[in-house]
């Protein structure tokens, strides 16, 4: 059957990467958020095949999508999560090929959110056809859950599943198709907080700076001042330093040189900034935005906590805008290890066990204890220009994916 299987792929090379193609043309970049394009791409592909789905929404631009299959008896629930909105994308001729075309070089497609991760998704959707056409080999359910709402961690898309119909979502294992590379598959995720910081000072005239503190001034001795945070000690668990301390070399090689370092310490980001109406007057106010990335086992609390102190030194006021906590599950567990066996046979390279230094909705499972593993393709060009993946490593994806949910649910379990 898993032959079979891979059969099934090969003879849909060319529909596969129409579909993918297809998929980068209906933009979705987010902000705004409006899905609803790529969303009517995915239902004519299901509607042309009449797989039943259902639409469940919270906001009408941002359209989640589940289907679901019962097999034979078990007690096995596999979720299959995908999104489709992805970053937005300057089209200002910085591309070396336009994001939203599609197109396809020297077998590579390019495109915003091909990576992230309309090749993982497209990976979600396959293999729930493909395993659909063996419920009498297969045991339990199947989920197919395509949302948006992903790239803001907004409360539109898995966070609305897990609100309104968790009994349909949680399953006993999650398979998620983001960025990873063939190197490695991702157990868990570092924690993020993201912050607004204000200054506001009485401002004045450029040519008369003694008699006026400037916000900028003061924001650029804030900034410094939490830079400090990040020179913490971090104590791991025993075993999260087991599983990273092997991971090292192939961490680097799926993220670039320095990942594997970046995955266990404390990093933060000044993202955006905004100050003063004119270059000759002294600013009175000054907002900043900062992204924190914590390690595995620390509490996003204790961030907060120690700026909160910083209160006494530095006149300023933040708003917190997001919180994840790190999550992780061990690796331990039959889905991981399917997925690691069929990476291997299908491309030769058995992937490390790592934490991923981004965040993805697979945290939601993971922190209700449910093993959610996370195997695409690699970030090239991910958040920047050029977004590309190879179409062999696309084609790879579906396969680990099919491949690994087969193993998955042809085993009975409890």
């Amino acid at each position: 059957m898993k032959q079979q299987i891979l059969d099934w792929i090969e003879e849909d090379r060319g529909l596969i990467v129409g579909f993918l193609r297809d998929f980068v043309r209906a933009k979705s970049p987010n902000p705004p958020g409006d899905t609803r394009a790529a969303m009517e791409h995915i239902r004519d592909f299901l509607d042309a095949r009449e797989v039943a789905y259902d639409l469940v929404v919270r906001d009408e631009t941002m359209p989640n999508l589940m289907a679901s299959r019962s097999f034979q008896e078990g007690g096995k629930h596999l979720v299959l999560n995908g999104h489709i909105d992805v970053f937005p994308a300057e089209e200002d001729g910085s591309w070396i090929h336009p994001p939203w075309e599609g197109r396809i070089v020297d077998d590579v497609i390019h495109g915003r959110g091909i990576a992230d991760m309309k090749v993982g998704t497209t990976a979600s959707i396959m293999t729930f056809l493909y395993l659909s056409r063996l419920s009498k080999m297969l045991h339990g359910r199947l989920t197919l859950t395509v949302v948006s709402d992903e790239e803001t961690f907004g409360p539109n898309g898995s966070r609305h599943l897990f609100e309104n119909c968790p009994e349909r979502v949680t399953g006993t294992a999650c398979l998620n198709g983001e960025p990873s590379s063939a190197q490695t598959v991702r157990f868990g995720e570092k924690g993020t907080v993201w912050l607004r910081f204000e200054m506001t000072t009485a401002g004045g005239h450029g040519a008369y700076p003694h008699l006026g503190e400037n916000a900028i001034d003061r924001a650029f001795a804030l900034i410094q001042e939490l830079r400090e945070f990040t020179h913490r000690d971090v104590e791991e668990s025993e075993a999260i330093a087991a599983l990273l301390g092997k991971s090292g070399e192939m961490y680097d090689i799926a993220y670039g040189e320095g990942a594997a370092e970046v995955a266990r310490s404390i990093t933060m980001n000044v993202g955006t900034m905004q100050a003063g109406p004119k270059v000759n007057m002294v600013a009175s106010r000054c907002t900043f935005e900062v992204d924190f990335r914590l390690p595995v086992g620390m509490a996003c609390a204790s961030l907060l906590e120690w700026i909160d102190s910083l209160s006494a030194m530095h006149a300023f006021s933040y708003v917190t805008l997001l919180v994840n906590e790190s999550n992780w599950i061990s690796p331990d567990n039959e889905l991981t290890a399917a997925v690691k066996r069929n990476a291997r046979s299908v491309t030769g390279i058995e992937p490390a066990d790592v934490i991923g230094l981004g965040n993805t909705d697979a945290r939601l499972w993971r922190y209700r204890r449910v093993p959610a593993v996370v195997y695409g393709p690699t970030p090239r060009g991910m958040g920047g220009n050029d977004e590309q993946v190879p179409i062999e490593e696309a084609l790879n994806v579906v396969r680990v994916h099919a491949l690994s949910a087969f193993d998955y649910l042809s085993n009975k379990g409890a």
